[in-house]
């Protein structure tokens, strides 16, 4: 890091946060004062403040049950980062049980860590180059939040001098290397902040920079408020880590959820946090029970279900309410058990599904503390009884209504109020309510919240729809019946057509013939292996009926390979070929569940559809949507919303209009308010302009350098920092062109895409780092630049050759230029010294210092270029000849970093060092059971006998642990 960057980092950003969070009550140390507090320089928790915390709180504690509380938290048993931490979120939130007795015999009892409802009793520190020391090496975050000795926050900052879309990367890259190095520390962790002032974002652990958000809004502040001219970085402080948001976040908006056979940490982002609260305080403040209500508008995709799950458990939480029923209610079997899982995934304690009208009147019956999902219709009147019976009069009811425009509910609200005519009713919903709708708000009250599709798309939580129109002259939308006979079958002779009318007398019918349907069918698939299928997305198509679905899987079985099923709702009296394609409740979920998996996976890559499948559907590996069917208003947007998931490289959703909306838009989504859909829908060409912004981007990089010298645009890129923006800048350019490939609109950027994928591919060779890999910007790019570097007779070597073998002499050998071979031999070092780092600390460590030495003295013109590949040529016969110095000691090469290591530690003490280091690798060998590493006890039993070899050595005590530390971590290397 430069200088100026450093000073960039430390001032403008770091510093303004730690006085903007001590405005806020927060208590500032600089690290060093801290380690006074640390038994070992690997301590991660202030164990002196955390006992104080504990005891503070809970001053009925003994001193055992206060030490079993201290090792439990101290001493997390888990078999990975993220088990050790959903265990002591767990801790944190639901307390510890401790058995003791307080006058009235041994019962159990809780034990607070922290204080959730009163903020101001609890310890609350922002603390800056914390050191955490041990055989790996040292790391200081930038910031770390304590709350009661438990470091619950990690902050990495970065200088507003980076590459704008270096800054937030950067960060999250440094924290996952901690996460790595350092894992512990992560135990504990609730949030992690990646800042560079001008740009903030949070997220929690194991997740990538693409899952970080920003914290746009300070809720319950207003940005003016938080100070004059707010940066992003003192909205998210003041929205965070304002003591009762942050205790609020950690104990209500943070679950743990498996996914896909892995457990994925979720934090709300700040349009949940906000909806909730403001759900909360209008029902805690509102004149009467009535006005408790309202709607909560979150565009779909941006994670309503967990926005209700979040509202439950903080309505579980709050003394005032007692303890509530909660009851969640959709319109569709697929809704009620999509949110039914979420809550059960989530932890959430005991949802119970309604059966059928009767099992939902036992469970609204059951009192406080129940959850009930059910749907709409078991509200349905009963025949026998003569109307809908009154269930309970209780207020604290809770009835959260999902998608609660939709016109179903209408009927069935009033038997809703008639069961619980006091509950607080809460509609959600992933479309706004239209200008025409009364009964929504009349039924549930005014807006609580709304997060628009516009904020949803640029705060990243979805990806832009765009639309493109294909074959027009079979669009349907806006022709009368005789225009669109006369279209469609224009080629057929008078004879032929008057027949063909006869059987397609209707609009639907046409729209549904087999000549227009293969027509469509021929151009579905050349779309859709060109565009999307090379990137590993998946479609759907939407037909008119359930014929029409069954003419398009036939058509597109007949015209091509790619797999495809047709789901629709099957009808008793179906005839063939409809009842061909009848198919189980279990086969339909069998066929979901396989779309949603990546295509290496499952190749089925088509849905064809009808109707069911276009609301509450979820499958973040749909890129497309083939319309062919007559969609408006609140239908519209539900249905092109199932493209609009996040999901790997996926950048946008695409809807192929074959039927003509697009043509009519505005008048299909007339209801609304301009405002409320702005950005609902993009014509593909608006991509143009950003394609050719970011080509220049791209391409600036080389405005001065001939094209031809590939040498010298490798040198452009020798620079970190250049290396990086570069980056990021054809990884933008390789995204809009896949996007718009191959569109004849794409071809005048093709050779400048093959020329900056080559130099790319070349300078990641060259300097042996991961760069973005060009896959990321879609296969169709990826293929494109493979099949230019292949013509051109350009070999890139992915894997580079080992510093150590003879091979790499030869390549040497090869370069044109002293510069060149000096470049390579740079960045081998550097290279071998990165990956074996760990293997031999002191070794490597030693030898990183001397080649920044010869660097520098090369930058600063203190040696010529032959000198300097004569350095290099030096350090790489030391790499080669490692082995030979452990044999020349008389120790193998595994013990040989275990004998430099203590060599530091007893200058000119050789043969000592040299004594020790046969005792030491002999009691690890001895210990070294088969998945010794996996086993606790023997760990354990290993650093016992180290540190007591050590300690008889007469090292000093302050030593003791971090070099026993260093001991196992070598010992995991060399003799795992």
């Amino acid at each position: 890091m430069t200088i100026t960057k450093g000073w960039n980092e430390k001032y403008l950003v770091e510093n303004r946060m730690i006085k903007q969070l001590q405005e806020m009550g927060y208590e500032y140390f600089h690290g060093s004062s801290l380690d006074s507090e640390k038994e070992t320089a690997s301590d991660i928790v202030l164990r002196e403040r955390l006992i104080q915390a504990i005891t503070k709180l809970n001053p009925w504690i003994d001193t055992n049950n206060l030490n079993k509380v201290v090792r439990s938290i101290l001493h997390i048993e888990a078999t990975s980062l993220m088990e050790a931490n959903e265990k002591f979120h767990g801790l944190l939130v639901n307390y510890i049980s401790v058995q003791q007795d307080l006058g009235k015999g041994k019962k159990n009892q809780t034990v607070k860590l922290i204080d959730f409802q009163t903020p101001e009793n609890n310890e609350f520190l922002v603390v800056d180059q914390f050191s955490i020391t041990d055989a790996r090496g040292t790391v200081r975050p930038d910031l770390l939040v304590f709350i009661n000795g438990l470091p619950l926050v990690v902050i990495e900052c970065k200088s507003p001098l980076l590459h704008v879309d270096e800054q937030i990367g950067q960060a999250v890259k440094q924290l996952r290397r901690y996460q790595e190095e350092k894992e512990r520390l992560f135990h504990y962790n609730q949030l992690m902040i990646a800042t560079s002032n001008n740009r903030a974002k949070a997220g929690t652990i194991g997740a990538q920079a693409q899952h970080f958000g920003e914290w746009k809004d300070p809720y319950p502040l207003k940005a003016a408020e938080v100070n004059d001219n707010p940066t992003p970085q003192d909205v998210l402080t003041a929205g965070m880590l304002d003591k009762k948001n942050l205790l609020d976040l950690i104990q209500n908006f943070i679950v743990f959820e498996p996914e896909n056979g892995k457990v994925i940490k979720k934090l709300a982002r700040y349009q949940q946090f906000r909806a909730v609260n403001k759900a909360i305080d209008r029902i805690l403040h509102a004149k009467s029970p009535v006005d408790r209500g309202g709607v909560v508008w979150h565009t779909q995709g941006s994670g309503k279900s967990l926005t209700m799950l979040y509202l439950a458990v903080k309505l579980r939480r709050i003394e005032a309410l007692e303890n509530p029923t909660v009851v969640i209610v959709t319109d569709r079997k697929d809704l009620d058990d999509q949110i039914s899982n979420t809550f059960r995934r989530c932890g959430f304690p005991n949802p119970k599904q309604a059966g059928g009208v009767s099992q939902l009147k036992d469970l609204l019956q059951q009192g406080p503390g129940s959850t009930v999902m059910t749907l709409v219709q078991k509200f349905q009147e009963d025949r026998q009884e003569g109307g809908y019976p009154l269930l309970s009069e209780s207020k604290n009811i809770f009835v959260m209504v999902d998608e609660s425009h939709r016109s179903q509910y209408k009927g069935l609200a009033t038997n809703m109020r008639t069961a619980l005519p006091n509950a607080c009713y809460l509609g959600f919903t992933g479309t706004p309510i239209d200008k025409e709708d009364k009964s929504t708000t009349k039924t549930f009250g005014p807006y609580i919240d709304k997060y628009t599709i516009e904020q949803a798309v640029e705060d990243g939580a979805t990806v832009p729809i765009f639309y493109e129109s294909r074959m027009t002259d079979l669009h349907v939308q806006g022709e009368t019946l005789d225009e669109l006979f006369d279209r469609n079958f224009r080629s057929y002779s008078e004879e032929d057509r008057e027949r063909i009318k006869q059987k397609y007398a209707k609009e639907e019918a046409i729209i549904a013939s087999p000549q227009r349907i293969e027509r469509i069918v021929l151009d579905l698939i050349k779309h859709y292996e060109t565009h999307i299928q090379p990137n590993g997305f998946k479609a759907q198509i939407v037909a008119i009926t359930r014929e029409a679905a069954v003419l398009y899987k036939q058509k597109l079985d007949e015209l091509s390979d790619i797999e495809s099923a047709v789901i629709f709702s099957a009808a008793h009296n179906d005839q063939e070929p409809l009842k061909n394609h009848h198919i189980t409740k279990e086969l339909e979920k069998q066929l979901i569940e396989r779309f949603k998996k990546p295509m290496e996976e499952d190749k089925l890559s088509v849905l064809i559809v009808c109707d069911k499948l276009l609301t509450g559907f979820d499958a973040p590996i749909e890129q497309v949507m083939y319309l062919d069917k007559p969609l408006k208003e609140h239908n519209l947007l539900q249905a092109i919303a199932r493209t609009n998931r996040t999901y790997k490289t996926k950048t946008y959703g695409l809807i192929v209009d074959y039927f003509g909306v697009s043509r009519f838009l505005e008048e299909a989504l007339g209801i609304f308010t301009k405002q409320d859909i702005r950005g609902a829908l993009l014509p593909i060409d608006s991509e143009i302009p950003r394609l050719q912004s970011r080509h220049r981007t791209a391409m600036q990089y080389f405005d001065y350098i001939n094209k031809e010298n590939v040498e010298a645009c490798i040198q452009v890129l020798e620079p970190e920092d250049i290396r990086q923006e570069f980056d990021t800048a054809f990884k933008r350019f390789a995204q809009s062109m896949d996007m718009i490939m191959p569109n004849p609109k794409a071809q005048r950027y093709i050779a400048d895409l093959k020329f900056l994928g080559k130099v790319q591919q070349l300078a990641k060779s060259r300097y042996r780092e991961e760069l973005t890999d060009i896959s990321d910007c879609g296969e169709k790019v990826k293929r494109l630049i493979a099949e230019h570097l292949r013509a051109s007779s350009i070999q890139v070597v992915h894997d580079p050759i080992n510093i150590l073998s003879n091979r790499f002499d030869e390549e040497l050998k090869k370069k044109q230029s002293e510069e060149a071979k000096a470049s390579e031999m740079e960045h081998a070092i550097k290279h071998e010294i990165k990956i074996k780092l760990d293997e031999n600390p002191v070794f490597y460590t030693s030898l990183r210092e001397r080649l920044e030495q010869l660097i520098q003295a090369r930058k600063d013109k203190q040696m010529e270029i032959q000198d300097l590949i004569e350095g290099f040529n030096a350090m790489i016969g030391e790499l080669r000849s490692l082995a030979e110095k452990s044999e020349a000691h008389g120790l193998e090469k595994e013990q040989f970093p275990f004998y430099q290591l203590l060599e530091i530690e007893l200058p000119g003490e050789e043969q000592v060092a040299k004594d020790l280091t046969e005792i030491i690798t002999a009691v690890i060998q001895q210990q070294a059971v088969v998945e010794w590493k996996e086993k606790d006890e023997v760990k354990r039993q290993m650093r016992r006998e180290i540190k007591k070899h050590l300690r008889a050595s007469r090292f000093p005590a302050d030593r003791l642990e971090g070099l026993t530390q260093q001991m196992m971590d070598l010992a995991r290397i060399h003799y795992g």
